[in-house]
């Protein structure tokens, strides 16, 4: 099995989080639900805010990180690869400044319990309540 290292960012805004549809020109998972995510080619935390501010044409000033989650292992048997997931939380004001790049087709604002309804890359429910869990301060 091969382990591929990566960040995936929840985007939090009213008691919500922004999950993203994969579009047909992405490597992996094409069609499903996913934070904003990608391979880690710089050090995390600062490829998490890049990821953030390609996938989304957010500026550093329009989030800020409220939470940063433990590793994350998911075995994927499909694709014969163990990612190894950094899950961030980041808040956002201005949901309207959003603006998906190509890896994407659409977006979603929904609460977290909503998550088990939208077909998701292996693993974004674990990450994203890992986050969640002992609150938000």
């Amino acid at each position: 099995m091969i382990t591929r290292d990566v960040v995936t960012s929840f985007l939090w805004n009213n008691g919500e989080v922004l999950i993203l549809r994969r579009s047909a020109k992405v490597g992996t998972f094409r069609g499903r639900w996913a934070g904003v995510s990608g391979y880690i080619e710089d050090p995390e935390d600062e490829q998490a805010i890049r990821e953030i501010t390609e996938e989304t044409e957010l500026l550093d000033a329009d989030f800020k990180l409220l939470k940063k989650g433990k590793l994350l292992e998911v075995e994927d048997p499909e694709n014969n690869v163990l990612w190894r997931v950094r899950p961030y939380l980041f808040s956002i004001e201005g949901r309207s400044r959003i603006k998906i790049d190509w890896e994407h087709t659409e977006t979603r604002w929904i609460k977290p319990e909503e998550i088990s309804s939208f077909e998701t890359v292996p693993g974004l429910k674990e990450a994203l309540f890992s986050l969640l869990e002992g609150g938000l301060s």
